[in-house]
């Protein structure tokens, strides 16, 4: 069981709860998301495996996840990148930082780091179908032609790029 802190307005520990309690109760939670950018400054999203819960089979950061309890961002950020794309990513920079409100899904603390990586990634089947460098052009493309981006990274796109 993925236990999460819960936090107030001010980004500060209140409590803690599971994962489906934090969604059901809407409880304000951390996310971090990990931008990566190759060095040609394509950026590489993942398409969420079908078998994710949440937006499955919709294009995403390349690395994004829950903060879990007693976790920094920045902890999570590597535990996520091991997780999801199977290696660490070398000098993440905490880049961007957020309060990212949706209706369905509650309040969430956004944290962004952002990291220049050619690869390789080894993707972890369960969470990731693949992962794809595209220029910033393409995504806002893809974007309008009605592919299904997962609504955080569309609130980071809209936000910061």
């Amino acid at each position: 069981m993925e236990l999460l802190d819960v936090v107030n307005d001010k980004d500060e520990i209140i409590g803690k709860a599971d994962i489906k309690k934090a969604h059901a109760e809407k409880l304000l939670h951390r996310i971090v998301h990990v931008l990566i950018m190759n060095h040609t400054g394509e950026m590489a999203l993942q398409m969420r495996s079908a078998q994710r819960h949440f937006c499955p089979q919709h294009w995403c950061t390349a690395v994004g996840g829950h903060v879990q309890s007693g976790e920094t961002y920045e902890q999570a950020a590597i535990r996520e990148c091991r997780e999801e794309i199977g290696t660490t990513i070398p000098k993440m920079k905490k880049t961007f930082y957020d309060l990212y409100r949706h209706e369905q899904q509650g309040d969430k603390f956004l944290t962004t780091f952002v990291a220049t990586y050619d690869g390789p990634f080894y993707p972890n089947p369960e969470e990731v179908e693949k992962i794809v460098f595209f220029k910033i052009e393409k995504i806002k493309d893809m974007i309008k032609a009605g592919e299904k981006f997962h609504p955080e990274l569309l609130f980071l796109l809209n936000k910061h790029l």
